[in-house]
């Protein structure tokens, strides 16, 4: 009846139920009538490892999908290593089904790092009176957002290795998104190694008609999954920049528990 009423009067509008994908498709609601689905996500990073092809497998000609709330909640006040690890897995998941999650929306934001002024544990930023800092969770999001295209690049991985996550559970231990700017030739292709061990890649760049020998790299990583940054250590997890020998096909050694980036030319 909303639906009805609204497209009536405002048939430009986009409708957002906050129904659920699963209960749509369960028949739950009879003849559902959405054009976006809000879906929210609060987990630990084992449960990120777990969840990172959900939108793989969802309809593509079903509603769309805006992630309205999603955080992987580890470390406090703000969150560590582990966390970012968690979120960017997620962060593979959604740019590489960007054709149906349209938009995101991470949440909680902003902690008071001062005695008695946390409200919400594990934080995107903390601040006090004069400073502010950002988590390692704050600095996979910018290198997400930062080196993004304008064409999602498909990726066929094979022999990904696998982690542990309990006793009957596994999940992988590498997750993956490429997309390219068309306007520039630069390819960006996103890595992210969950565990405490270096994993060694052979990449391959089918279709490509040349390729500079020579990538940017950008990497978020630590020693430690429980590491973090605090209103007195800033910086002390920060992306950082270097080289990587690049060509049609090439091999990478991914440091553990690491975000990467490669910024691959034409």
């Amino acid at each position: 009846m909303f639906y009805d009423a609204i497209k009536a009067r405002y048939p430009q509008l986009q409708i957002i139920s906050t129904v659920g994908y699963d209960a749509l498709k369960s028949n739950a609601i009879p003849n559902p009538v959405v054009d976006v689905i809000d879906e929210h996500y609060y987990r630990n990073a084992n449960d990120m490892y777990r969840n990172a092809f959900q939108y793989d497998r969802y309809d593509r000609k079903g509603p769309k999908i805006f992630c309205g709330e999603w955080a992987t909640r580890e470390g406090s006040p703000t969150t560590n290593m582990n966390a970012a690890l968690g979120d960017a897995a997620w962060m593979t998941c959604m740019e590489r089904n960007s054709d149906i999650c349209i938009m995101s929306c991470y949440a909680p934001l902003f902690v008071n790092v001062e005695p008695g002024g946390m409200q919400w544990a594990s934080d995107l930023i903390g601040y006090d009176v004069l400073r502010a800092y950002g988590s390692p969770s704050y600095w996979a999001q910018v290198m997400f957002s930062k080196y993004l295209g304008d064409r999602i690049v498909p990726v066929e991985a094979v022999d990904i290795p696998k982690q542990k996550l309990d006793r009957n559970d596994e999940a992988n231990a590498v997750f993956y998104t490429a997309t390219t700017d068309t306007k520039t030739g630069q390819t960006f292709l996103k890595l992210v190694n969950a565990v405490g061990d270096t994993q060694k890649l052979t990449i391959k760049l089918e279709g490509a008609k040349k390729v500079k020998s020579k990538a940017k790299k950008i990497e978020l990583k630590s020693a430690r999954p429980e590491d973090t940054n605090s209103i007195d250590n800033p910086r002390n997890i920060v992306p950082q920049e270097s080289t990587q020998k690049v060509g049609k096909q090439f091999t990478i050694t991914l440091d553990p528990y690491s975000v990467t980036v490669l910024v691959v030319e034409d």
